[in-house]
């Protein structure tokens, strides 16, 4: 972070771990040590017994001061559309966190289009779509942004000309960077630096969007 100029950053834990409390609480020391600097959030498998699940969420939202919950489709097959998974979303929204959520490989579950439908179910809950579907989906990432006010889209993982075009289509104030590994910072961070797109386009993408849904509400 500091090699490259990054202020802050979300502090996501890998989607398969062999104890989610184990992750979430090293991840709740680093954000105690550097509270400026980092942001935490929330990835548990959503089959463990439903309480447990709402527990843990709730943990990590009252006792550590998490502002996001992560889903990632690839290891986690729910069904964003099945009422039946309204149960993460609900629990999303009962503690105001910010629901991120893997798009692009792992298929069917991780197609951006699916997350119209809690978007539209759960309208005050904002959800972000990783990667934007990848350089495969990112039309369907359009898609939903357009049509759903409260979906985000995280660009990491597209090539240049793809975060052309969906910068395009999609407000800048609802694009953020993001570095999908800590490896691929620099990268990512070229991609918008050096590309055509206004400053102020670049500052939303750097800094406002992300700000306004993870900073405002710690």
């Amino acid at each position: 972070m500091d090699r490259f100029g990054v202020d802050r950053s979300l502090v996501i834990p890998y989607p398969v771990v062999e104890d989610h409390r184990q992750a979430h609480e090293e991840i709740a020391r680093a954000v105690r040590e550097h509270p400026d600097r980092l942001t935490g959030a929330a990835c548990l498998y959503p089959f463990i017994a439903e309480a447990e699940f709402r527990d843990e969420v709730r943990r990590c939202a009252e006792e550590f001061g998490f502002r996001a919950l992560k889903l990632q489709p690839k290891f986690q097959p729910l069904n964003p559309t099945s009422p039946r998974s309204d149960f993460f979303f609900e629990t999303a929204l009962a503690h105001r966190l910010v629901v991120v959520a893997h798009t692009g490989d792992g298929v069917p579950f991780s197609l951006p289009s699916l997350f119209i439908t809690p978007a539209r179910r759960f309208p005050e809950l904002p959800i972000v779509l990783a990667h934007s579907g990848g350089s495969i989906f990112y039309q369907e990432a359009i898609v939903a942004a357009s049509v759903c006010p409260n979906i985000s889209i995280e660009l990491s993982t597209l090539m240049p000309h793809h975060v052309a075009e969906v910068a395009a289509q999609v407000p800048s104030n609802r694009l953020m960077i993001g570095s999908d590994l800590p490896e691929s910072l620099e990268i990512e961070m070229a991609k918008i630096l050096n590309s055509a797109l206004p400053a102020a386009a670049r500052q939303d993408i750097l800094w406002n969007t992300a700000e306004r849904l993870f900073g405002s509400l710690r």
